[in-house]
Protein backbone atom coordinates (compact mmCIF):
# COMPACT_ATOMS: atom_id res chain seq x y z
CA UNK A 1 0.00 0.00 0.00
CA UNK A 2 1.58 3.13 -1.22
CA UNK A 3 1.74 6.09 1.08
CA UNK A 4 2.24 9.38 0.07
CA UNK A 5 3.04 12.71 2.52
CA UNK A 6 -0.39 14.15 1.24
CA UNK A 7 -1.64 15.64 4.52
CA UNK A 8 1.18 17.52 5.23
CA UNK A 9 -0.02 20.58 7.25
CA UNK A 10 -3.68 19.88 6.76
CA UNK A 11 -6.03 18.89 10.04
CA UNK A 12 -8.62 16.82 9.73
CA UNK A 13 -11.48 14.82 12.51
CA UNK A 14 -12.02 11.27 13.04
CA UNK A 15 -15.01 10.82 14.75
CA UNK A 16 -16.00 7.63 16.92
CA UNK A 17 -12.01 6.61 16.04
CA UNK A 18 -11.56 4.07 18.73
CA UNK A 19 -13.33 1.98 16.26
CA UNK A 20 -12.44 -0.73 13.84
CA UNK A 21 -12.54 1.04 10.75
CA UNK A 22 -11.94 4.52 12.43
CA UNK A 23 -8.74 3.00 14.06
CA UNK A 24 -7.19 2.16 10.72
CA UNK A 25 -7.96 5.62 9.05
CA UNK A 26 -6.25 7.05 11.71
CA UNK A 27 -3.26 5.07 11.11
CA UNK A 28 -3.26 5.89 7.65
CA UNK A 29 -3.96 9.23 7.90
CA UNK A 30 -1.11 10.06 10.61
CA UNK A 31 1.22 7.76 8.24
CA UNK A 32 0.49 10.23 5.24
CA UNK A 33 1.36 13.29 7.07
CA UNK A 34 -1.85 14.21 8.47
CA UNK A 35 -2.83 16.43 11.99
CA UNK A 36 -5.68 14.28 13.02
CA UNK A 37 -8.44 15.23 15.77
CA UNK A 38 -9.96 12.53 16.75
CA UNK A 39 -13.20 11.97 19.14
CA UNK A 40 -13.82 9.13 21.24
CA UNK A 41 -16.63 8.87 24.08
CA UNK A 42 -14.24 9.05 26.99
CA UNK A 43 -10.48 9.78 26.51
CA UNK A 44 -9.83 8.48 29.48
CA UNK A 45 -10.11 4.44 28.56
CA UNK A 46 -7.06 3.19 28.18
CA UNK A 47 -8.39 0.11 26.49
CA UNK A 48 -10.34 2.02 24.04
CA UNK A 49 -7.18 4.76 22.80
CA UNK A 50 -3.51 3.15 23.83
CA UNK A 51 -3.68 1.47 20.24
CA UNK A 52 -4.29 4.78 18.85
CA UNK A 53 -1.95 6.68 21.05
CA UNK A 54 0.91 4.11 20.06
CA UNK A 55 0.51 4.26 16.44
CA UNK A 56 3.46 6.73 14.48
CA UNK A 57 3.04 9.93 14.21
CA UNK A 58 0.14 9.75 17.10
CA UNK A 59 2.39 11.53 19.70
CA UNK A 60 3.14 14.77 17.24
CA UNK A 61 -0.22 15.07 15.21
CA UNK A 62 -2.59 13.26 17.10
CA UNK A 63 -5.27 14.98 19.43
CA UNK A 64 -7.95 12.99 21.74
CA UNK A 65 -11.31 14.68 21.71
CA UNK A 66 -14.67 13.54 24.09
CA UNK A 67 -17.76 13.86 22.16
CA UNK A 68 -21.32 11.67 22.50
CA UNK A 69 -23.27 11.23 18.83
CA UNK A 70 -26.50 12.43 20.77
CA UNK A 71 -25.09 15.51 22.90
CA UNK A 72 -25.61 18.79 20.31
CA UNK A 73 -22.29 20.68 19.34
CA UNK A 74 -20.48 18.16 21.30
CA UNK A 75 -18.32 18.12 18.58
CA UNK A 76 -17.71 21.64 17.45
CA UNK A 77 -13.77 21.61 19.81
CA UNK A 78 -12.56 18.54 17.50
CA UNK A 79 -13.92 19.51 14.31
CA UNK A 80 -12.91 23.54 14.53
CA UNK A 81 -10.17 24.23 12.34
CA UNK A 82 -10.27 21.37 10.61
CA UNK A 83 -10.14 21.03 6.44
CA UNK A 84 -12.13 17.84 6.52
CA UNK A 85 -13.92 15.28 8.69
CA UNK A 86 -14.47 11.66 8.79
CA UNK A 87 -17.86 10.55 10.31
CA UNK A 88 -17.52 6.92 11.22
CA UNK A 89 -18.95 7.11 14.59
CA UNK A 90 -21.98 5.06 15.08
CA UNK A 91 -23.58 2.55 17.38
CA UNK A 92 -22.12 -1.32 16.56
CA UNK A 93 -24.65 -4.22 18.17
CA UNK A 94 -25.04 -7.28 16.51
CA UNK A 95 -28.29 -7.89 18.55
CA UNK A 96 -30.67 -4.95 19.46
CA UNK A 97 -33.74 -5.28 21.73
CA UNK A 98 -34.81 -1.96 20.33
CA UNK A 99 -32.92 -0.94 17.58
CA UNK A 100 -34.50 2.30 16.51
CA UNK A 101 -33.56 3.50 19.73
CA UNK A 102 -30.10 1.57 20.20
CA UNK A 103 -28.79 1.98 16.60
CA UNK A 104 -31.14 4.23 14.37
CA UNK A 105 -31.71 7.17 16.14
CA UNK A 106 -28.21 7.73 17.94
CA UNK A 107 -26.97 6.71 14.19
CA UNK A 108 -29.17 9.45 12.18
CA UNK A 109 -29.12 12.10 15.44
CA UNK A 110 -25.48 12.12 15.45
CA UNK A 111 -24.44 12.66 12.09
CA UNK A 112 -27.22 15.30 11.77
CA UNK A 113 -24.90 16.52 14.58
CA UNK A 114 -21.88 16.27 12.69
CA UNK A 115 -22.84 17.88 10.05
CA UNK A 116 -25.04 20.87 11.43
CA UNK A 117 -21.58 21.56 13.41
CA UNK A 118 -19.40 21.16 9.96
CA UNK A 119 -21.62 23.94 8.99
CA UNK A 120 -20.70 26.17 11.28
CA UNK A 121 -16.64 25.60 10.91
CA UNK A 122 -15.70 27.77 7.53
CA UNK A 123 -12.62 25.65 6.94
CA UNK A 124 -13.92 21.93 6.41
CA UNK A 125 -15.05 21.68 3.17
CA UNK A 126 -15.48 17.94 2.75
CA UNK A 127 -17.75 15.17 4.72
CA UNK A 128 -16.62 11.22 4.13
CA UNK A 129 -19.25 9.25 5.84
CA UNK A 130 -18.75 5.87 6.82
CA UNK A 131 -22.36 4.78 5.50
CA UNK A 132 -23.16 0.40 5.32
CA UNK A 133 -24.46 -2.09 2.74
CA UNK A 134 -27.91 -1.58 4.52
CA UNK A 135 -28.24 1.33 2.29
CA UNK A 136 -27.97 -0.58 -0.81
CA UNK A 137 -30.47 -3.63 0.02
CA UNK A 138 -32.45 -4.80 2.86
CA UNK A 139 -34.47 -7.98 4.33
CA UNK A 140 -37.29 -7.09 2.02
CA UNK A 141 -34.68 -6.28 -1.10
CA UNK A 142 -34.86 -9.20 -3.86
CA UNK A 143 -31.79 -10.13 -4.28
CA UNK A 144 -30.32 -12.86 -7.02
CA UNK A 145 -27.74 -13.54 -9.56
CA UNK A 146 -29.00 -11.32 -11.66
CA UNK A 147 -29.21 -8.08 -9.34
CA UNK A 148 -26.56 -5.50 -10.16
CA UNK A 149 -25.72 -3.32 -7.07
CA UNK A 150 -24.04 0.14 -7.79
CA UNK A 151 -24.05 3.82 -6.54
CA UNK A 152 -27.58 4.35 -7.77
CA UNK A 153 -29.16 1.69 -5.53
CA UNK A 154 -30.74 2.10 -2.21
CA UNK A 155 -32.76 0.31 0.14
CA UNK A 156 -34.79 3.68 1.78
CA UNK A 157 -33.37 6.64 -0.54
CA UNK A 158 -34.80 8.80 2.29
CA UNK A 159 -31.82 9.55 4.47
CA UNK A 160 -29.15 9.58 1.56
CA UNK A 161 -30.74 12.04 -0.11
CA UNK A 162 -31.45 14.00 2.85
CA UNK A 163 -27.47 13.85 3.97
CA UNK A 164 -26.58 15.07 0.14
CA UNK A 165 -28.70 17.50 0.28
CA UNK A 166 -27.75 18.93 3.65
CA UNK A 167 -24.32 19.29 1.94
CA UNK A 168 -24.58 20.74 -1.01
CA UNK A 169 -27.06 23.55 0.56
CA UNK A 170 -24.50 24.46 2.88
CA UNK A 171 -21.36 24.04 0.50
CA UNK A 172 -19.76 21.25 1.51
CA UNK A 173 -19.02 17.69 -0.17
CA UNK A 174 -20.14 14.72 1.69
CA UNK A 175 -18.70 11.35 -0.02
CA UNK A 176 -20.25 8.31 1.45
CA UNK A 177 -18.48 5.44 1.54
CA UNK A 178 -20.55 1.76 1.81
CA UNK A 179 -18.67 -1.55 2.81
CA UNK A 180 -19.80 -4.58 3.70
CA UNK A 181 -17.79 -6.46 6.72
CA UNK A 182 -18.03 -9.65 8.28
CA UNK A 183 -20.74 -8.55 11.59
CA UNK A 184 -19.74 -5.14 11.17
CA UNK A 185 -22.56 -2.11 11.70
CA UNK A 186 -25.51 -5.52 11.41
CA UNK A 187 -27.98 -5.68 14.01
CA UNK A 188 -28.64 -8.94 13.06
CA UNK A 189 -29.75 -11.42 15.76
CA UNK A 190 -27.59 -14.40 14.20
CA UNK A 191 -25.96 -16.75 16.83
CA UNK A 192 -22.73 -16.60 15.38
CA UNK A 193 -21.94 -15.44 11.57
CA UNK A 194 -18.81 -17.44 10.85
CA UNK A 195 -21.57 -20.19 10.91
CA UNK A 196 -23.09 -19.47 7.33
CA UNK A 197 -21.14 -20.89 4.97
CA UNK A 198 -20.86 -17.75 2.62
CA UNK A 199 -19.31 -14.63 3.19
CA UNK A 200 -18.19 -11.50 1.18
CA UNK A 201 -15.01 -10.18 2.76
CA UNK A 202 -13.20 -6.76 2.45
CA UNK A 203 -9.79 -5.82 3.59
CA UNK A 204 -10.23 -3.02 6.68
CA UNK A 205 -7.01 -1.23 5.31
CA UNK A 206 -8.68 -0.94 1.54
CA UNK A 207 -11.82 0.29 3.56
CA UNK A 208 -9.97 3.01 5.26
CA UNK A 209 -7.53 3.68 2.11
CA UNK A 210 -10.55 4.19 0.17
CA UNK A 211 -11.79 6.60 2.36
CA UNK A 212 -9.06 8.90 2.25
CA UNK A 213 -8.85 8.79 -1.30
CA UNK A 214 -12.33 10.20 -1.01
CA UNK A 215 -10.69 13.44 0.28
CA UNK A 216 -7.68 13.36 -1.45
CA UNK A 217 -9.49 13.27 -4.92
CA UNK A 218 -10.65 16.69 -6.00
CA UNK A 219 -13.34 15.06 -8.16
CA UNK A 220 -14.98 12.91 -5.53
CA UNK A 221 -18.16 13.04 -4.40
CA UNK A 222 -21.51 11.15 -3.74
CA UNK A 223 -21.78 7.37 -2.67
CA UNK A 224 -18.72 4.70 -3.15
CA UNK A 225 -19.28 0.91 -2.70
CA UNK A 226 -16.28 -1.49 -1.87
CA UNK A 227 -17.50 -4.88 -1.88
CA UNK A 228 -15.57 -8.12 -2.69
CA UNK A 229 -16.49 -11.62 -4.38
CA UNK A 230 -18.62 -14.68 -2.27
CA UNK A 231 -15.94 -16.64 -0.10
CA UNK A 232 -17.43 -19.90 1.34
CA UNK A 233 -16.42 -20.85 4.94
CA UNK A 234 -14.95 -24.05 3.11
CA UNK A 235 -12.04 -21.86 1.81
CA UNK A 236 -11.10 -19.61 4.55
CA UNK A 237 -10.48 -22.82 6.83
CA UNK A 238 -8.40 -24.01 3.75
CA UNK A 239 -6.00 -21.36 4.23
CA UNK A 240 -6.22 -20.92 8.05
CA UNK A 241 -4.90 -24.28 7.70
CA UNK A 242 -1.90 -23.32 6.43
CA UNK A 243 -1.10 -22.08 10.63
CA UNK A 244 -3.56 -24.20 12.50
CA UNK A 245 -3.18 -27.60 10.80
CA UNK A 246 -5.63 -29.11 13.66
CA UNK A 247 -8.38 -26.26 13.31
CA UNK A 248 -11.84 -27.42 13.95
CA UNK A 249 -14.34 -25.11 12.67
CA UNK A 250 -18.22 -26.37 13.61
CA UNK A 251 -20.61 -26.11 10.55
CA UNK A 252 -23.90 -25.21 11.44
CA UNK A 253 -26.87 -25.05 9.19
CA UNK A 254 -27.82 -21.79 9.48
CA UNK A 255 -27.15 -20.21 6.08
CA UNK A 256 -29.20 -17.61 4.47
CA UNK A 257 -29.90 -19.19 1.05
CA UNK A 258 -27.38 -18.88 -1.67
CA UNK A 259 -29.07 -17.55 -4.27
CA UNK A 260 -29.36 -13.92 -1.74
CA UNK A 261 -25.56 -13.74 -1.90
CA UNK A 262 -24.81 -13.94 -5.15
CA UNK A 263 -25.98 -10.29 -6.35
CA UNK A 264 -23.12 -8.59 -8.26
CA UNK A 265 -21.86 -5.53 -7.42
CA UNK A 266 -20.17 -2.91 -9.16
CA UNK A 267 -16.80 -1.75 -7.42
CA UNK A 268 -15.76 0.51 -10.71
CA UNK A 269 -16.25 3.92 -9.04
CA UNK A 270 -14.49 2.78 -5.94
CA UNK A 271 -11.24 1.84 -8.07
CA UNK A 272 -11.16 4.99 -9.96
CA UNK A 273 -10.34 6.58 -6.34
CA UNK A 274 -6.85 4.11 -7.22
CA UNK A 275 -7.91 1.52 -4.65
CA UNK A 276 -6.64 -1.79 -5.82
CA UNK A 277 -8.24 -4.87 -3.72
CA UNK A 278 -6.63 -7.28 -1.22
CA UNK A 279 -6.50 -10.85 -2.08
CA UNK A 280 -8.83 -12.59 0.48
CA UNK A 281 -5.80 -14.87 1.11
CA UNK A 282 -3.49 -12.14 1.38
CA UNK A 283 -6.19 -10.41 4.34
CA UNK A 284 -6.53 -13.72 6.09
CA UNK A 285 -2.76 -14.54 6.04
CA UNK A 286 -1.80 -11.05 7.83
CA UNK A 287 -5.06 -11.20 10.02
CA UNK A 288 -3.59 -14.15 11.68
CA UNK A 289 0.17 -13.41 11.51
CA UNK A 290 -1.10 -10.12 13.10
CA UNK A 291 -2.91 -12.03 15.88
CA UNK A 292 -0.02 -14.42 16.85
CA UNK A 293 2.32 -11.29 16.89
CA UNK A 294 0.30 -9.79 19.71
CA UNK A 295 -0.03 -13.35 20.83
CA UNK A 296 -3.61 -13.85 20.94
CA UNK A 297 -3.76 -17.08 19.18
Amino acid sequence: MEMDMNGGGKVVCVTGASGYIASWIVKLLLLRGYTVKATVRDPKDQKKTDHLLALDGARERLQLFKASLLEEGSFEHAIDGCDAVFHTASPVKIIATDPQAELIEPAVKGTINVLATCTKVSSVKRVILTSSMATLHSPNFPLGPNVLLDETTFSDPTMVYTLQDFGRKCGMDVCQGQQLGLGHNESRTRKNTFNRKHHRLVDVRDVALAHIKALETPSAKGRYIIDAPIVTTEEIEKILREFFPDLCIAHENEDIDLNSMTYKVNVEKVKSLGIEFTPTETSLRDTVLSLKEKHLV
